[in-house]
């Protein structure tokens, strides 16, 4: 499971099985691009992680986009066309409660992508220092 903004924040075994399964779905949904969004082609979405609400009614979606290219644009056609994401959901799931979905940009692989770069960096500047002293 990927740590994005509620880290610290512990889950119930049954908010993790209907976000595992809220996943599993739009997942299949973006491949199959069943959400029949015109100005998207959803085959080049990724989500990485849903976390539901306590109450199971909200739907936190973390997504990127393949290569991680105009991802706030992509976020902005997701959620403009959240309802019929939700109505392709719907013929997946068998839920009491049909999850409202809200669309995050997933910034984690470029934070560990940043975090990667520095150690590096350091690296590098470490193995200078021994070579000139």
């Amino acid at each position: 499971m990927m740590t994005n903004d509620l880290s610290n924040k512990s889950f119930s075994q049954r908010q993790l099985r209907v976000g595992e399964l809220v996943k599993q779905s739009l997942g299949e949904i973006f491949i199959k691009n069943e959400s029949k969004i015109s100005e998207l082609n959803s085959k080049f979405i990724t989500v990485t992680e849903v976390r539901m609400t306590p109450d199971l009614k909200t739907a936190r979606v973390y997504v990127i986009p393949l290569g991680g290219i105009e991802m706030r644009e992509i976020v902005v056609v997701l959620t403009n066309n959240a309802h019929l994401v939700r109505k392709a959901l719907s013929k997946k799931l068998n839920l009491k409660f049909l999850p409202k979905l809200k669309f995050i940009e997933d910034r984690s692989f470029e934070y560990a992508e940043k975090i990667e770069r520095l150690i590096a960096e350091n690296k590098k500047n470490e193995t200078d220092k021994k070579r000139y002293n």
